[in-house]
């Protein structure tokens, strides 16, 4: 699982570092800096049917769209759900990179954090997780345009860059160290009141 996470994020790199802008200290000595891609969604869903003893819930979304599932034992806050709740789910994540000067790609580490709230409670939890790897750059072909890396098991990616300008100043044996967060975060409110 780790040598896909690190796969995964050793393609984004190429595609990030056509996204981002790598900035420059004035001295060539000086490590390149890198740059930060965000996304995140915010949904909102009505509960329209709530089954207790099967735990099947069926919410509507804010564009009418209707779905059904059932809520797992981990939810355990299930018996505060009332018809008209509204369930929202946030989900953002993001993909940082810092090409370095030297250097050698190191295996990826991952940290996993989460909470829920206390039995009784309106159910609500979230969970993020972080996946840091760094990659060695092995080639650069600027007629292709590509960068190739290579990862921390000594596999080789050949990426095509979309912005070649923006492989200014990096070079042959630097390495890209890799960030990629996600995070997800489930809340219920109760029912407006009319």
């Amino acid at each position: 699982m780790n040598t896909f996470r690190a796969s995964i994020a050793t393609a984004c790199v190429a595609g990030v570092l056509s996204l981002a802008t790598v900035s420059y200290a004035e001295t060539p000595a000086a490590a390149p800096t890198g740059e930060a891609v965000v996304a995140s969604t915010t949904v909102t869903a009505t509960v329209t049917q709530i089954d207790q003893a099967t735990r099947e819930v069926t919410v509507k979304t804010e564009d009418g769209k209707e779905f059904s599932f059932v809520a797992g034992d981990n939810v355990q806050n299930l018996a505060q759900v009332k018809v008209g709740d509204v369930i929202t789910a946030k989900y953002a994540e993001a993909l940082a990179y810092e090409v370095k000067k030297g250097g050698t790609a190191v295996a990826p580490e991952t940290t996993v954090v989460g909470g829920r709230t206390a039995l009784g409670e309106m159910p609500a939890g979230a969970v993020a997780q972080q996946t840091t790897v760094t990659v060695l750059i092995t080639a650069i072909d600027t007629k292709a345009p590509s960068v190739t890396f290579q990862g921390p098991g000594g596999k080789t990616k050949t990426i095509k860059v979309l912005h070649p300008e923006k492989l200014e100043g990096v070079k042959v044996g630097d390495t890209v160290e890799v960030t990629y967060t996600e995070a997800l975060a489930i809340s219920v409110d109760p029912a407006a009141k009319k």
